[in-house]
């Protein structure tokens, strides 16, 4: 891998791992367009790294909040708004996981083709158009209950079909919900800290059980983690301060003519 391509999608990893515009496609086209060798799965893990570090950064003070709250209402029964975002957090990741365990290999071994991300892509942006639109948008991330928690978790285990976007998918489940724009983006990004920790260590293990961590690629690992970071940051920053401004539908349009280039690439390069 050479230094543009480590730098570039380590910056592409990091701005489509929280917009909800899917990071799949996004890592797929230039390596069919371009013709480039698959990035490796210790990249994978590095630029994994990167996107958490910057979610951890930029919400080190609610991530502090909430668990310090969990751990008073466990340990001295002192409930609190926090404990009870922490719980909604726990009880969110878990179906997830389940779904991870039971249909990751049929997702990564079927679905993960260009046909199926552009479909998903144009099919669950709309989805967040309508969300967006309907969405009554009266009700705060401080009065997620662990029902609403396991809805939206529910919707994030859809999310392993390539395409669909885990924060897309998240956020559109919540403004349905009736939760406002920002409220639904911010537990978003707060549900995806187990959801990146668990799938960057799950690649840890394979890392380690195929023997990849020590081929000599310490360059391209810092390169990737470090831009992946820096990009993540900044995307979650711009997208929270402008989404009251400018809403989804930049995001809805982007991804039905990403969609559309998808299905040109599946024609023209497959």
């Amino acid at each position: 891998m050479d230094l543009f391509q480590a730098i570039f999608l380590a910056i592409v990893q990091g701005l489509t791992e929280f917009l909800p515009i899917s990071s799949s496609g996004h890592l797929i086209v230039p390596a069919v367009v371009f013709g480039w060798p698959d990035q490796g799965l210790a990249f994978d893990v590095a630029v994994h790294v990167g996107t958490l570090l910057a979610v951890l950064v930029y919400f080190r003070k609610d991530v502090i909040a909430i668990l310090n709250g969990w751990f008073a209402q466990v340990f001295k029964q002192i409930p609190s708004h926090e404990a009870q975002l922490g719980w909604a957090v726990i009880i969110g990741t878990l179906p997830a996981v389940i779904a991870g365990l039971f249909f990751g290999d049929l997702v990564s071994g079927y679905l993960r083709t260009i046909g199926v991300i552009a479909t998903t892509s144009i099919l669950f942006g709309l989805l967040l158009l309508y969300s967006d639109v309907k969405g009554a948008k009266n009700r705060t991330i401080e009065s997620i209950d662990w029902k609403v928690a396991l809805l939206i978790g529910l919707a994030q285990a859809v999310a392993l079909i390539p395409g669909t976007s885990r924060s897309g998918i998240t956020i559109t489940c919540a403004l349905l919900l009736g939760y406002t724009r920002e409220s639904a983006a911010r537990f978003s990004f707060l549900l995806s800290m187990p959801t990146i920790l668990g799938a960057g260590l799950l690649m840890t293990l394979e890392l380690i059980e195929t023997e990849q961590a020590g081929t000599g690629i310490w360059q391209d690992l810092l390169i990737g983690a470090g831009f992946a970071a820096v990009s993540a940051y900044l995307c979650i920053h711009w997208f929270l301060k402008l989404l009251d401004k400018i809403g989804f539908m930049p995001f809805v349009a982007y991804r039905v003519v990403f969609g559309g280039l998808l299905f040109w690439i599946a024609y023209s390069y497959i």
